[in-house]
C-alpha cells in the first residue's frame, strides 16, 4: 500500500491568520498544502489566484498542490509554477476551454508534478486517454466550488478504476480524493484505493490539527 498522504485545502483555513494556519499545519504532519483555485467560470466561486499561493510558498517547505478549477489552465498556469507550485492539476472537462493533452505537458516541461481531475458528473472514460501522461488522478468526492460539502460515495467507483489501471503498470499515479474528507470517509476512500486525502473543513475546524491528521490517515 502506498503511504497515506494528507493535503490540507486552505480554502478552509482562517485567512486572517494564513501564515500561522499554514505553519501549524505543518507542524501537525500534513504532507502537502493543497490550494482550491476558482475563478467564477468553471465553478460558482471565486477563491484566490498566484499571489496568495506565493504567500504560502514563502511559510512552508511542504510541496504546494495547486488544483486549478478555472478555464484556460495553460493561460495560468506558468503563473503558478512562477508562484511556487509543486503538483498542478487541470480538469479534463470541455468547459475548461483548454487542449488537456497540450497543457499536462505544459505542466510536465515547467517542472511540476501533472495532475488530472474531473468533476463527480463527468464519466472516468474522459480521463483514460491521458492516464499515462500524468503523475496524479485526483476524484472530487464533491461537485467543486465550495467547501463543507458532504462525501459523495458513489465516486469511490472512479478510485476503484484508478487503483486497477495501476495494477497494470509499472509507472503507478497517485489517486487523490478531495470533498467531505473526514477521518471516516478518509478510512472508504483508502479502502477502495486512494492515497492522497484532501480535507479542508475536517482539519481547519478541528480543536487539535495534528490528531485529525493523523486520524485522517489511521494512524
Amino acid at each position: 500500500m502506498s503511504k497515506i498522504l494528507v493535503a490540507p485545502s486552505i480554502l478552509a483555513a482562517d485567512f486572517s491568520n494564513l501564515a500561522e494556519e499554514v505553519r501549524k499545519v505543518e507542524s501537525a504532519g500534513a504532507d502537502w498544502i493543497h490550494c482550491d483555485i476558482m475563478d467564477g467560470h468553471f465553478v460558482d466561486n471565486i477563491s484566490f489566484g498566484p499571489m496568495v499561493v506565493e504567500v504560502v510558498r514563502k511559510q512552508t517547505k511542504l510541496p504546494l498542490d495547486v488544483h486549478l478549477m478555472i478555464e484556460h489552465a495553460d493561460h495560468y498556469v506558468p503563473r503558478f509554477v512562477d508562484a511556487g507550485a509543486n503538483s498542478i492539476t487541470v480538469h479534463v472537462e470541455p468547459e475548461a476551454r483548454h487542449d488537456v493533452g497540450k497543457t499536462l505537458q505544459q505542466i510536465r516541461d515547467a517542472g511540476c508534478r501533472v495532475g488530472l481531475t474531473l468533476n463527480p458528473a463527468t464519466s472516468f472514460d474522459l480521463l483514460e486517454p491521458f492516464l499515462d501522461k500524468i503523475d496524479m488522478l485526483l476524484v472530487m468526492t464533491v461537485h467543486p466550488g465550495f467547501g463543507g460539502q458532504s462525501f459523495r460515495a458513489e465516486q469511490m467507483e472512479k478510485v476503484k478504476c484508478a487503483a486497477e489501471w495501476n495494477k497494470t503498470r509499472d509507472r503507478k499515479i497517485e489517486i487523490e480524493v478531495d470533498g467531505g474528507i473526514n477521518p471516516e470517509t478518509a478510512r472508504v476512500s483508502i479502502q477502495n484505493g486512494a492515497n492522497v486525502l484532501v480535507a479542508g473543513t475536517s482539519i481547519f475546524r478541528s480543536g487539535d490539527y495534528a490528531k485529525t491528521i493523523r486520524d485522517l490517515r489511521g494512524d
